[in-house]
């Protein structure tokens, strides 16, 4: 009797319990839903459409959208800142020049052919004062010397290069099949050699060099973490295979990144890091730390990618029940060596680098010590520059087994020059979307291959949504020149006037909602990257759906984003004194409804546009504007990748021309899945 009241106490306390957790949850999510109840509405992330409203919908019809005028493209000015597949027709060959339209007033200065500014832009920049803030002064600094570049342009003798024929017949300077540098010609604290062609399949370089001593580092974060004083012992090194940088302001990409940590790695322990970075967004580092691959983990070309060397933590001795159980069951012991750490402070090294099929092969001393598998987006062809910097002397570099020309001097190039990829002229009926994409002047492949891929749907061809690049120009004129070449022929550049940076990405965005209201009557403007692939079909879909009286901002949207205050993408309080973002999608792929597109380059016009050097943020910032006096609806989905691809996505990121026609060829066959390639 005793057990049982006991027990019967004990259900009743725990009985009890439960009722006061219940009370509380219940009371908390009606807190949240009361404070909080715009974040309520995508709660649902997952069951399909996402939005934070929900009201009547309505699809889009070209008479809802009012006529407007058609001014030619008025471009940013220096004065403000920042398939149902269908295989069908190409499209016709564009008569004449595709962005000449019957205009309502004469432009009073034009770019022919591209881009265009207007004499009212030009008045604007007249009105700026002697106090300009920092993206101003940089802003007016890319406007006069992409001017300047735009005349040595304009001034060129065309002589035909880009002629197909001429393309076949004419010779290329060779490059150099071996490359070298002695220690009298390499930097003292950074050494850069230059590869002409880049890299291919057998290429190889080797570095002989010399470690340093550790020295002492001081860590800010190792201080405000109170871990000791801050203060390190660090010798480590670089070596890294670089591509062309494509605007100033950005990073060249990293092709591949090689990093010897001998002392000062968080482990505690000698460490050798790989990674890739492109458009400054580094990988996921792959580690070695002396402990060898699994089996079971993908090899490359037959090599482990991380071998094994000599530990102090690690005991390597093979226990004597292990060695009598492989005795008795008859298995044979393989020898084993046992290596160290391949760098030691003040020893010289010779480290090789060699190009295979799968990755890169890292030797030292004849022995292999790690392999790095490709990544997609990068491409040996490209590594044009190799760097090595850090705690090292570097007494000389040999880069040899290179190819004798470069894959954009091949025949392959001049196939790709075919009248498919053309785009059509303008239209002069209302259109349901202008899709605005956003690249740099040394970005061919990018822009073929969504020449070839998506901008061959036909809502495209049949002229409903248009699409065009948004390319503004390189400090390097022959770049410039062949930009403007690419722009003749195809018809789907829109080359902006200014000198292009990291920072004035924002520029170009304004440019899309102009070029999308003054020369076309488009109900939606979407805008992407260039490595961006997009599910044309599917987009229009979901704009449809939903579309309603409201507004419309659609994308990836990002909510209570705080500003980072240190780091590479430091946030001043000058630049951004909030605490947090306004909702903004973000930018790798999001669409606007026309009328906040109007809004944007009205408040352009009149130099009340506030303008940030984030120009996904920007955008977020003037929705919310807008959303103050006229209702916005913010449609969420995380099918608009920010980061990669997902199955079942909308638009997919980071993908290379290679990603961009195996994604379009699974689309072929009704599978939307990723390509995501070792």
């Amino acid at each position: 009797m005793k057990r049982s009241k006991s027990m019967e106490a004990f259900v009743g306390r725990k009985w009890r319990l439960s009722h006061i957790l219940f009370a509380v949850t219940v009371v908390y999510l009606l807190f949240v839903g009361f404070k909080f109840y715009h974040i309520l509405d995508i709660v649902g992330l997952n069951s399909g459409e996402r939005n934070f409203s929900d009201d009547g919908r309505r699809p889009v019809k070209g008479n809802d959208v009012a006529e407007v005028s058609r001014p030619l493209l008025v471009s940013t000015y220096a004065g403000s800142l920042h398939r149902r597949l269908d295989d069908g027709n190409p499209p016709r060959k564009p008569d004449g020049d595709p962005l000449v339209l019957p205009a309502h007033r004469k432009p009073v200065f034009s770019f022919d052919h591209y881009g265009r500014i207007t004499g009212a832009i030009m008045q604007r920049r007249r009105h700026w004062g002697g106090n300009l803030t920092e993206l101003e002064r940089m802003t007016h600094e890319a406007w006069d010397l992409g001017m300047k570049a735009w005349e040595e342009v304009k001034n060129y003798v065309d002589k035909g290069e880009l002629n197909p024929a001429a393309l076949l017949e004419g010779k290329q300077e060779p490059c150099p099949l071996s490359v070298s540098m002695g220690k009298n010609e390499i930097g003292a604290k950074e050494s850069l050699i230059f590869l002409p062609c880049g890299l291919e399949v057998g290429s190889s370089i080797t570095v002989i060099g010399t470690p340093h001593s550790a020295h002492e580092e001081y860590v800010p974060q190792l201080a405000r973490l109170k871990l000791g004083n801050g203060v390190v012992m660090m010798s480590q090194f670089t070596v890294e295979l670089q591509g062309l940088k494509a605007v100033d302001g950005e990073e060249p990409p990293k092709i591949l990144h090689f990093n010897p940590r001998l002392k000062g790695d968080w482990s505690g322990r000698p460490v050798i890091e790989h990674n890739t970075c492109y458009r400054m967004q580094w990988g996921k580092s792959m580690r070695c730390d002396g402990i060898a691959s699994n089996d079971d983990d993908d090899t490359v070309d037959g090599f482990i990618k991380c071998e094994k060397w000599l530990r102090s933590d690690v005991d390597s001795k093979e226990s004597k029940t292990t060695a009598w159980l492989k005795r008795f069951i008859g298995r044979a012991k393989k020898p084993e060596m046992t290596w160290s750490y391949p760098f030691v402070e003040g020893r010289l090294f010779v480290l090789t680098f060699r190009a295979a099929v799968e990755g890169y092969h890292v030797y030292v001393g004849g022995r292999h010590i790690t392999s790095f598998p490709y990544r997609p987006g990068f491409t040996i062809e490209d590594a044009t520059g190799l760097t090595i910097k850090g705690d090292i002397d570097v007494h000389s570099v040999f880069a040899s087994s290179l190819p004798d020309s470069h894959p954009s001097f091949s025949p392959q190039q001049v196939l790709e020059l075919s009248e498919s990829w053309k785009s059509s002229p303008l239209p002069e009926h209302p259109i349901e979307l202008f899709i605005g994409i956003l690249s740099a002047t040394n970005h061919f492949a990018e822009r073929m291959a969504i020449r070839r891929t998506w901008m061959q749907y036909s809502a495209i061809k049949l002229s409903n949504v248009v699409a065009r690049f948004f390319v503004a120009l390189s400090p390097r004129k022959e770049v410039n020149v062949v930009l403007k070449r690419e722009a003749e022929y195809f018809g789907d550049i829109i080359i902006l006037p200014f000198m292009d940076r990291y920072e004035l990405v924002v520029l170009k965005t304004v440019a899309i909602c102009e070029f999308g209201v003054n020369n076309l009557t488009a109900a939606y403007i979407m805008k992407c990257d260039d490595d961006t692939f997009v599910r044309l079909d599917v987009v229009l879909r979901e704009i449809n759906n939903a579309a309603g009286r409201k507004s419309l901002y659609m994308g990836n949207l990002n909510l209570l984003h705080r500003p980072l205050r240190n780091g590479k993408w430091a946030v001043t309080f000058e630049e951004w004194p909030e605490e947090v973002y306004p909702p903004y999608a973000n930018g790798p792929g999001y669409v606007i409804s026309s009328d906040i597109a109007k809004f944007i380059i009205s408040k352009h016009a009149n130099h009340t546009l506030s303008m940030f050097k984030m120009e996904d943020v920007s955008m977020g910032v003037w929705v919310e504007e807008f959303n103050a006096s006229t209702p916005v609806r913010y449609s969420h989905n995380w099918k608009f990748c920010q980061y990669g691809c997902m199955d079942g996505y909308y638009t997919s990121h980071y993908q290379s021309p290679r990603q961009m026609i195996c994604l379009w060829d699974k689309l072929a066959r009704g599978r939307a899945q990723c390509c995501n390639f070792r």
